[in-house]
């Protein structure tokens, strides 16, 4: 008897773990997390589009990485035209909205300047989009007899969720630092680029003008008097 209790125990917990790695790999089939990087021309505006559900929430950040002042118009508008957000000339920015069916349009603009292109990154975070894949509730069926276990297969769920939540917590965090990093460094290359050429200006005129002064001072010393022979 106590055999085929300990068969029972480990078939319950082979079962658990089998139906916690079939959730734990539908949960991560689809992320709700994109970003993009890409160029937006001087004198062009670049829209982008995102399908939302109702009653979920639709996060956008961004930032200008490189060109001429870091600085790009921003606009979000609804499925019905209406602008729900909009920043000008700003280097960064993040908006959230409640959204309802639709196609939302979300638009950068750099018409305001005719020489300079910039590097765009931006990241959309989507909330609330319900759950594509049904099959994940399919453990439920197989939660009748966990007590032998001491064990509850919804707080192995609530697990696996807290570290999906994390995980995906990380890597947004970890993108929007690398955004930062690649800011900076774009920055500072400029400031590099600009100090280099500012001293080898100088230079230049602290050789032009030495080369008067020498030329001044022994035009000073010189006998100018005509010599007789």
């Amino acid at each position: 008897m106590e055999i085929m209790l300990l068969r029972s125990r480990g078939l319950l917990l082979l079962l658990s773990v089998f139906v916690a790695d079939r959730s734990l790999v539908a949960g991560f089939s689809q992320s709700l997390d994109s970003d993009f990087t890409f160029t937006l021309p001087a004198g062009q505006k670049e829209c982008f589009y995102q399908t939302m559900k109702k009653d979920a929430s639709l996060e956008i950040e961004y930032q200008v990485l490189d060109g001429a002042g870091l600085d790009v118009d921003f606009y979000l508008s609804s499925p019905d035209d209406q602008i729900l957000a909009s920043d000008f000339r700003k280097s960064d920015g993040v908006h959230t909205v409640e959204t309802h069916e639709g196609d939302y349009m979300f638009c950068f603009d750099n018409t305001f300047s005719t020489v300079s292109e910039k590097i765009i990154f931006f990241e959309l975070i989507l909330d609330n989009m319900g759950n594509d894949h049904p099959d994940t509730e399919e453990w439920k069926e197989y939660v009748h007899g966990t007590d032998m276990l001491d064990m509850k297969l919804e707080d192995i769920m609530d697990t696996i969720n807290s570290v999906k939540a994390r995980l995906g917590k990380s890597l947004q965090i970890q993108t929007v630092l690398r955004a930062f990093e690649a800011r900076d460094r774009n920055l500072q290359e400029s400031n590099h680029e600009r100090v280099n050429v500012w001293s080898c200006t100088n230079l230049l005129i602290m050789v032009v003008v030495s080369g008067i002064q020498v030329y001044v001072l022994r035009s000073l010393f010189e006998d100018k008097r005509a010599t007789r022979t």
